[in-house]
């Protein structure tokens, strides 16, 4: 069987164009496979590249070399090589992804904010809304909050938003970038219980985890990029 997700070779390298062209090579050679169903942590000491990888995958960076493969029944597409159309594509109907950081619009209201993604899928703005509600229940968001803009919210709320957006949608894969950063142990408990029905449906899950009890709980495998350092 064909993995859902394929890296081979990829590299990233930063250019510094404010600091006179210095380029800052991040990670050379990063390959890796996941199944349907399998969570892969990315480990590392902080800054080797953990967060860059997530985001070649997901196409916001670009890489300057290899190939990030993800397979959609029986076509297979290169990340790397394909059009700003095709990664959109890919996002809506192949890839969830958790950041670090809730971007939202201002004074939309949080329910809203997490049922969005559903909203081009043919799924009803109830029935959204309604899934929406569910999630930000189960993860200590009450109704009293929901109507409101998540600007108004906690870190830790945020957080949870963030969370309950990337995982609302029935994606192939996700990509969770610290998503338990910022949340107390019950919480934590929560989004690790997520992640297990996620792989139980047959997600393929990436994740870039620091808290050692979470990644025991969530990992099939872990990816150590220390391997993949690329030298200066």
């Amino acid at each position: 069987m064909r993995p859902v997700l394929k890296l081979i070779g990829v590299s990233k390298t930063f250019t510094m164009h404010l600091q006179g062209g210095l380029r800052l090579p991040v990670v050379a050679g990063v390959s890796f496979s996941v199944q349907a169903g399998e969570c892969v942590v990315l480990a590392g000491r902080s800054g080797i590249g953990k967060s860059s990888v997530l985001k070649m995958i997901f196409g916001s960076y670009r890489c300057d070399a290899g190939q990030i493969l993800i397979q959609q029944g029986i076509a297979r597409t290169d990340v790397v090589r394909a059009s700003p159309r095709h990664v959109l594509a890919l996002r809506e109907n192949m890839m969830g992804y958790v950041s670090q950081f809730l971007r939202a619009v201002p004074r939309v209201p949080a329910i809203d904010v997490v049922a969005e993604p559903l909203f081009g899928d043919g799924t009803s703005r109830d029935g959204a809304r309604a899934r929406a509600a569910d999630l930000l229940q189960r993860l200590n968001i009450p109704d009293s909050l929901q109507s409101l803009p998540p600007a108004t919210f906690s870190g830790g709320e945020q957080q949870r938003v963030n969370i309950a957006r990337g995982f609302l949608p029935e994606r192939p894969i996700l990509l969770l970038d610290e998503p338990t950063a910022s949340l107390d142990s019950e919480n934590c408990a929560v989004v690790t219980s997520l992640i297990a029905e996620k792989k139980k449906r047959g997600t393929a899950v990436v994740a870039v985890v620091h808290d050692e009890t979470v990644r025991e709980r969530i990992a099939d495998s872990v990816v150590d990029l220390t391997q993949f350092a690329a030298s200066t």
